[in-house]
């Protein structure tokens, strides 16, 4: 019941049978006053029309029992309580009453009498009271009954005008939906009602502020690192010209321990630069990519990271699949796995490379990126995604950066980045699955 229309359509059903009750109460309490008034005309009009003709009444029932739609019953006593007259006879009848009209209780149900004197005689007509709320029921059913027909129709109307006048909310709803991953223009609130209109402009507000947030970010980071490449690049080549000249002196391993620092302060500027690059230029026209082929290239230009490492780095199988997407962005998504995955395995090991075609409702482009080092635990696959987060306890050096540029790329090719045990459960496998890839 948390949703606006199904209490809206609660509270106005429950309304209009609410309402549809008390109408058929009021109509059978009005149909009973109304049937009272008559038949107590119709007892008054009996008894004076026989004292009027002021019949000689025999003792015998003038009216056969097996009448029974006759329901008034006439009797006439003596001013001492003797009847000398009833016209039908019944199980149970009124006694003497006073003149005028009475109600008589008697132990098969109430009677309405109304008595009038005549020649020393009591005249009495009665009629049981069951017989008038019988037919007070019956003349309200029959002026309710148009009704049984109305309402269903009105609570079908209800629900027909309940829905139109949500449309415009699901219409919002549906917009705020569909909208693209990082997509900050403001919402169109026209034609929205006045009680969504506040909504609208409130998260307008938001989108502004989070996009001005967003675009400092990015400035920053892009002008941080672009300003850092130059004095990186120079120190770099410092360093180079300094270990020349201490090469093989006892600053020979103080030199390499620098030169390893540089090494990932620039590498750091790098993805920095890749991942700001990314995030700002999300528009850039996709075509097809080999993807095996691009790998393939990869893993060349990773090779001497591999071999300084003496990690068995290949491709173990390769599809012939195209996906839809910047080729240069694939390319760093791929350096960025193979870096990790080089990095992160042990001496002498092994990362194995692979691009599958896989059928199905849609098929899928995956890219697969398998090690044997020793992996991520279950609750940090998530949060290796978040910028400079770091799994505890690693002691390799890294930035905390690959991971996430890793899922902005794929993100904005519209591809899952999945993180699952390696081969024989040990290590890392990192699968990035393309959806609906290019013909080959």
């Amino acid at each position: 019941m948390n949703s606006l229309r199904n209490k809206l359509l609660a509270w106005l059903l429950g309304a209009v049978a609410l309402v549809g009750t008390a109408g058929a109460w009021v109509s059978y309490r009005n149909a009973l006053t109304e049937a009272n008034a008559f038949f107590d005309d119709h007892l008054r009009q009996t008894a004076l029309l026989l004292r009027d003709q002021a019949y000689g009444f025999s003792p015998t029932p003038g009216l056969a029992q097996e009448i029974p739609d006759y329901d008034f019953v006439v009797q006439v006593w003596t001013l001492d309580g003797v009847r000398v007259y009833l016209s039908r006879p019944h199980t149970m009848l009124p006694g003497l009453t006073k003149l005028g009209l009475s109600t008589v209780t008697t132990p098969t149900g109430r009677w309405r009498v109304f008595g009038v004197e005549a020649r020393g005689r009591v005249i009495q007509v009665a009629q049981p009271m069951n017989i008038r709320e019988q037919r007070a029921a019956h003349l309200a059913l029959r002026t309710i009954a148009p009704f049984a027909f109305l309402l269903p129709a009105l609570a079908l109307l209800v629900v027909w005008i309940v829905g139109r006048a949500m449309q415009p909310v699901r219409r919002f709803a549906a917009v705020l939906r569909s909208r693209k991953r990082g997509a900050l223009d403001p919402l169109d609130g026209g034609g929205l009602p006045d009680e969504i209109r506040p909504v609208a402009t409130a998260l307008n507000d938001l989108l502004a502020r989070l996009k001005e947030a967003i675009e400092r970010e990015r400035s920053f980071i892009a002008d941080a690192a672009h300003e850092l490449r130059t004095p990186l690049t120079a120190l770099d080549l410092q360093v180079q010209s300094l270990r020349a000249e201490a090469a093989g002196g006892v600053y020979d391993d103080a030199v390499q321990r620098l030169e390893a620092g540089v090494a990932r302060a620039a590498r750091l500027v790098e993805q920095l630069l890749a991942l700001a690059r990314e995030e700002r230029d999300s528009s850039r026209v996709h075509e097809p990519v080999a993807l095996a082929e691009l790998a393939r290239e990869v893993i060349e230009e990773m090779l001497p990271l591999a071999d300084k490492r003496g990690i068995d780095l290949g491709m173990e199988r390769a599809d012939a699949v195209r996906v839809s997407g910047d080729r240069e962005a694939l390319r760093v998504l791929i350096r960025n796995l193979l870096d990790n995955a080089i990095r992160y395995s042990p001496a002498r090991g092994q990362v194995d490379v692979s691009v599958e075609r896989r059928d199905g409702a849609p098929p899928q482009a995956v890219l697969v990126v398998a090690d044997g080092g020793h992996g991520i635990p279950l609750p940090e696959r998530e949060r290796v995604f978040d910028r400079f987060h770091r799994v505890p306890g690693t002691a390799t050096p890294g930035s905390g950066i690959g991971l996430a540029l890793v899922r902005s790329i794929a993100a904005h090719h519209h591809a899952h980045v999945r993180l699952g045990e390696g081969p024989d459960g040990r290590g890392l496998r990192v699968n990035v699955e393309f959806s609906a890839p290019e013909p080959s």
